[in-house]
């Protein structure tokens, strides 16, 4: 687990800003710190400071256009107490420089802790980071994520995750979320309480909440069972058995059926054929892709099990569906 005990000094924060970054995710994330550093809205940084780490003072732009101006050259990074990597656009195929992922090198070499925030996640894992440790992303990027690093632990149910000396976070508001439990947990609660008052946040969400997604096709307001879905949706092309499922969410297997059964009236292993029949529907209706390669996308292991399962599901054959495509 990263460092708990409160420090005599104040919470030192690294920024290494990627080309095309989120300026929300960045924003949220130092304002924290900001409004946790003072008392009112004085921006004084008496409990913390931090700092926009470059190889050069170039202005970086962000996703949006607004360009941010670094504020520091690589000091040694021992002097911060995390170093945290806001992604961007995943467009850019170098969205840092060389001497930047040498920093984060050298910074893991220290047992600095460091954080991805939205495709953060991504820089820290192309530059061998992330190995060995769980990385939460967005589960917008989830699928991409697991295709560039398929030996990588990743999950896209959760906002964020602090592993030993990782950190990973999905983005957006939850980066106000990462940001005030490390305010808690390195300066007090009482300045934890202050940021999120001026930011007129109620409270901040625990690393366990739900990512605010599920497919739309199922309803349910239980945490478990949404958190489930996202589980199910982000793995469509390798089906999960219901034990695996289960454990991912944090429940035995009986009681994950017991859940989907009081709650959707339906079993786990049903939901889960409709979610990636569903799917299949989807490119079925908007693609040319052949009905093998569909099938063997959603998990289906040969195309008379598919066409079967399809047919019980929706009452046409894939290829029945696909027909007015064909014609045209």
């Amino acid at each position: 687990m990263l460092v708990e005990t409160a420090k005599a000094r104040p919470l030192r924060v690294g920024f290494i800003l990627a080309r095309s970054f989120t300026l929300t995710a960045f924003a949220l994330f130092v304002d924290t710190l900001r409004l946790a550093s003072d008392d009112g809205d004085k921006s004084g940084r008496v409990l913390a400071d931090w700092q926009v780490l470059a190889s050069c003072r170039n202005t970086i732009d962000s996703s949006c256009g607004i360009r941010v101006t670094p504020t520091s050259d690589f000091t040694d990074p021992s002097n911060f107490d995390y170093i945290v990597v806001i992604g961007g656009l995943l467009r850019h195929e170098s969205p840092i420089d060389s001497v930047t992922v040498n920093y984060l090198k050298h910074a893991a070499s220290k047992k600095v802790p460091l954080i991805g925030v939205c495709t953060g996640t991504f820089i820290l894992a192309e530059a061998g980071l992330m190995r060995h440790h769980r990385t939460c992303v967005s589960w917008l990027h989830f699928k991409e994520f697991r295709q560039r690093f398929p030996d990588h632990q990743v999950r896209s149910d959760r906002i964020f995750n602090l592993d030993r000396t990782r950190g990973s976070c999905a983005g957006g508001s939850s980066a106000a979320d990462m940001a005030a439990s490390i305010v808690r947990r390195h300066i007090s609660h009482r300045a934890e309480r202050n940021a999120l008052e001026v930011l007129q946040i109620d409270k901040a969400r625990p690393a366990i909440h739900v990512q605010p997604r599920r497919p739309e096709s199922i309803g349910s307001s239980d945490p478990r069972v949404q958190a489930a879905l996202i589980v199910m949706d982000g793995n469509i092309d390798r089906t999960l058995s219901i034990s695996e499922l289960a454990a991912e969410v944090g429940l035995s297997r009986r009681q994950l059926e017991r859940l989907f059964t009081n709650t959707i009236k339906s079993s786990p292993a049903l939901v889960y054929k409709r979610l990636r029949l569903e799917r299949a529907k989807q490119l079925i209706i908007a693609t040319h892709t052949p009905l093998l390669d569909i099938a063997i996308e959603v998990g289906f292991e040969n195309a008379s099990h598919f066409t079967r399962a399809f047919r019980e599901n929706f009452g046409v054959t894939p290829g029945t569906l696909r027909e007015p495509i064909s014609t045209r």
